[in-house]
């Protein structure tokens, strides 16, 4: 009988010193089929050019700023769908209700996320608009090719780094807190790379 009980418990200690090696091993293949998912992103890069642009635009510098950065995308050859310019402002229509709101807000933007080769997102603010993190999601889950920008020192000031959520969706993020700069920026990138 104490044999047999310290059979089982050495199969027992085997048992727990395996878990964590089997539970590495399964993440390591989860981090292996991420990877893979990502490597046939981008082998996309260049591939269409039409451009969905997640964005903010509750202020008047919210929407002036974004059409700043559409213009430089489109200055390249980029078909941008623009929300706020191409698609339907939810402050601009009277008379709907919050579900037929979200019903036609929802569905033209999710389509338009599907049709595009490319999300390009704002970043900006101490955590991105929460919308365009949902974009980004549909985008990123669908395989298309995912950018961003930030220009604010929002996320500095409080000591804090990106979600590695929405960055590690990401192949570039164009980063500088002048936003003037960061348009030149985005131009010397664009004159040499496809995005």
């Amino acid at each position: 009988m104490k044999k047999m009980l310290m059979a089982v418990g050495v199969l027992v200690l085997c048992a727990v010193i395996q878990l964590p090696f089997t539970a590495y091993a399964k993440g390591a293949e989860a981090t292996n089929a991420e990877a893979a998912f990502k490597a046939d992103i981008a082998k996309n890069v260049g591939q269409g050019k039409k451009i969905y642009f997640a964005c903010p635009m509750f202020s008047q510098a919210d929407k002036n700023y974004n059409l700043e950065i559409v213009k430089v995308l489109e200055d390249y050859g980029y078909q941008v769908f623009l929300p706020q310019r191409d698609g339907i402002e939810a402050a601009q229509l009277e008379g709907k209700t919050e579900e037929e709101l979200t019903e036609m807000i929802f569905g033209l933007d999710a389509s338009e996320v599907k049709k595009a080769d490319i999300i390009f997102m704002n970043i900006d603010g101490r955590v991105p608009d929460e919308g365009a993190c949902v974009e980004l999601g549909i985008a990123y889950a669908n395989g298309k090719r995912c950018y961003g920008f930030k220009t604010d020192t929002h996320s500095v000031e409080l000591g804090l780094d990106l979600n590695p959520m929405i960055s590690g969706c990401m192949i570039k993020i164009f980063k500088n807190f002048d936003g003037n700069q960061l348009k030149e920026e985005m131009k010397q990138y664009l004159s040499k790379n496809a995005l």
